[in-house]
């Protein structure tokens, strides 16, 4: 085995969740910060969380919400035109 190329072992390493829970693990860096845990992942706990970064889920829903109104607004158009047609065609 060659000397000196594996990296330092830190057996004591702690890891620091963005939920604030912490506890040590073995790694090759003496600290590691993580999003998510097991004490605060949803699979884990059983309830559902959203982890919105840059406010993504709030987009999504916007995009959905506006698509159905636009639905909405031109089924109702079209229902409008199909009964003025009709109109003109008994007059």
């Amino acid at each position: 085995m060659k000397k000196d190329i594996h990296p330092k072992y830190y057996p004591k390493a702690k890891v620091t969740c963005s939920c604030g829970n912490t506890f040590e693990v073995g790694a090759t860096v003496p600290e590691i910060h993580v999003e998510v845990c097991s004490a605060c992942h949803p699979y884990y706990t059983g309830t559902q969380k959203f982890i919105d970064t840059a406010g993504r889920v709030d987009k999504f829903q916007e995009r959905i919400k506006k698509a159905k109104e636009m639905q909405d607004k031109l089924q109702k158009k079209g229902k409008k035109e199909e009964s003025s047609a009709k109109n003109k065609k008994e007059k």
